[in-house]
């Protein structure tokens, strides 16, 4: 087979028509994606006036742009190959039915995803609690969301349809501070304010107070303390506040209550 008969040959056509029009389309989304992202960075759209929630909706407005993009793409190849979608669709008939319950998930995660960053439930840079884990919030995006779990660091890719309780972490700790019933109300008080002034001397720290009393344990009662700080630093100010506890404790020679079993022998 020589050249012209190569370049003439029906599937050779349809080929290159289906290689042009998957190279435009992608020349199209990076040009668009590269508009869009320059219009978002340099503050263009006034409605946003959120850096976080900018990304947000660039991510999506980029993701919607590349689906609609592939959904044409895969239409022209269609029209290519002369195939008529109407006919398929009424013929395949139950084969139809399996395809559509194999995409009903990603159309889950694409409603599940408009939803979320619409709603502005959560954005890029939230620290939320999902499940048993408190995260920051990397990446949102139409099918899915990525979440680095603040203790280990790990980070977690979740389908959208999944996602249906997740809670943004406020920036406020709330712990109690056990101390002795031989202590007098007003002198504990004064203990838990010191402790709060060296708490608030914390680096990672905003705001510190006292609350009140909470609970009358069993070996103790529970002083209320509140902190605010950045919800990112939440773990190490815990410990760092707990640590400033202590040593307030100790230079006042105040032992740490617990449980006690009184054992009586006859």
């Amino acid at each position: 087979m020589d050249f012209n008969e190569f370049i003439n040959n029906i599937w050779v056509q349809r080929s290159i028509k289906v290689i042009v029009a998957i190279v435009v389309a992608m020349i199209l989304y990076y040009i668009l994606s590269a508009i869009i992202k320059k219009s978002f960075n340099s503050g263009k759209i006034k409605v946003l006036s959120d850096k976080k929630n900018s990304d947000a909706y660039m991510h999506l407005t980029i993701n919607v742009i590349r689906y609609i993009l592939m959904l044409i793409v895969f239409f022209v190849i269609l029209q290519v190959f002369q195939i008529d979608v109407t006919s398929i669709v009424a013929g395949v008939g139950i084969f139809g039915a399996v395809f559509v319950l194999a995409i009903q998930d990603f159309f889950k995660d694409i409603t599940r995803g408009s939803s979320i960053i619409s709603g502005d439930y959560y954005k890029v840079g939230d620290i939320v609690k999902y499940k048993d884990m408190e995260g920051k919030v990397l990446y949102l995006g139409l099918k899915n969301t990525k979440i680095q779990d603040l203790r280990t660091g790990n980070v977690r890719s979740i389908a959208n349809r999944n996602i249906e309780d997740i809670e943004v972490v406020s920036k406020f700790v709330f712990f109690n501070i056990p101390l002795p019933y031989e202590l007098q109300v007003l002198d504990a008080e004064k203990v838990v304010n010191e402790a709060i002034d060296n708490i608030k001397a914390l680096k990672n720290v905003d705001d510190a107070s006292y609350i009140g009393t909470n609970e009358l344990a069993d070996s103790s009662i529970l002083y209320q303390v509140k902190i605010k700080c950045n919800p990112i630093e939440k773990l190490q100010v815990r410990r760092d506040s707990i640590r400033q506890i202590l040593l307030t404790l100790e230079k006042h020679d105040i032992s740490v209550p617990y449980n006690q079993i009184d054992v009586h022998n006859k």
